[in-house]
Parts: structure tokens; sequence; C-alpha cells
């Protein structure tokens, strides 16, 4: 069954909320819990089952930039168990920051069974028997608001990044249990990118 990937969340200091955008105020659920902060890539949400390929909409049709990622899944699908959905982020193509140095175009961010989001290290092991690398890990601890108000990246390079929970959780508490921060400027809608000439992100050597 085709599940749209849910909506993060931003911080309340994220400098990138537009006004479409939703806001979690309440971090009681992160508090004194190990949290995971990931980067948050420039990319396109993919979402992988053993039957289906498709992009954040669950229409979404054939694109060049797929094709490469698309092509990732052709050679593992027949590994993913049932109920399991593999999400990640396409990074073929470049959008508004440009990576020279990526480990793979794909790389996951999350893995579900039915609406159960694996824990961290659950995900990281689904992801390593399917040959697949997860997006980088910026801190691995004990949830500080303090710690997290000050969390600093290099917004010349990255894009923002993602807080969730290193346990597993429900669907119906995604919003609770993963949040993100996007760097202040950072517009940029899928019918520009999708409309222009692909550039490729660069693998790293």
């Amino acid at each position: 069954m085709k599940i749209k990937y849910p909506r993060t969340h931003h911080l309340e200091w994220s400098e990138g909320k537009t006004s479409d955008d939703k806001t979690q105020f309440d971090l009681s659920n992160f508090v004194g819990k190990e949290i995971i902060i990931t980067e948050k890539m420039d990319g396109e949400n993919t979402t992988m089952m053993n039957d289906c390929y498709y992009a954040r909409s669950l229409d979404s049709n054939n694109h060049q930039s797929r094709n490469f990622v698309k092509g990732i899944w052709g050679r593992i699908k027949h590994e993913i168990p049932n109920e399991i959905r593999v999400c990640g982020e396409n990074l073929y193509a470049q959008h508004s920051l440009r990576y020279e140095n990526l480990p793979d175009y794909f790389l996951v961010f999350s893995i579900w069974d039915g609406v159960t989001c694996l824990s961290w290290d659950d995900t990281v092991g689904y992801a390593d028997m399917l040959g697949l690398k997860t997006v980088n890990v910026l801190y691995r601890g004990k949830c500080d608001l303090k710690f997290l108000r000050e969390f600093k990246i290099d917004t010349s390079t990255q894009e923002g990044f993602v807080v969730r929970v290193s346990e597993a959780f429900y669907l119906n508490d995604f919003k609770q249990s993963v949040v993100k921060w996007v760097r202040k400027g950072h517009v940029q809608t899928d019918e520009h990118w999708m409309n222009s000439k692909i550039k490729p992100n660069r693998l790293k050597k």
C-alpha cells in the first residue's frame, strides 16, 4: 500500500519557514530522549517498496532525474520485504545546492514497516542489508533544548538538518517525533528544477 511521506514540521526558530509551512512548537516528546540529527539533503523525497517506486506525490510520473535511482530500486526491490517502505532522498539532479562528494545518489532517511517508523539502528541495519547508504548523522545523544537551539550547520553547503527520536514510532506520532530546521532563503519549487536541464550532482571518487 502506497503511503505519502508525512510533512515534516519546522522548528520554531527555523530560518527558512514560509507562510505555507507547519511549525512544531511542542518539543516535549524529544526532551530527555536520545535523538538523531541528520543533514537535510536538497533532493527529491522518494519511496521504494518491492512492487512500486514513487516520489512524494503518489502519482508521480517518469522524469529523467529519477532514472538513476529507479535503477537502484530495480536492483534491490526483490530484497525488500512486504509492507516495508524505504524512504530517502533522490540526489541525482542538482536543485539549489550543488553536491560534489555524495556517497550515492539515493540516501535513506527512514524505513517503515506498515505504519511504524523503524528505530534509527534498525533503519541503518536494513539499509546495510540492501546495500544502501543513509543520510549523514551530525549528532546522536540525549536531547537538550538549549543545545538544539544553538546547533549550527554550514548553510553555504548544507540545506538544513532533521531531528528525530532514535526509537521507533507510529505514523500518527510523526509530527511529535520528527522536526526540521532549514536555512534562510531556500525556496525551490519542483517546477523550477524539473523543467530545467538536468545537472547531475557528483559522487565521491
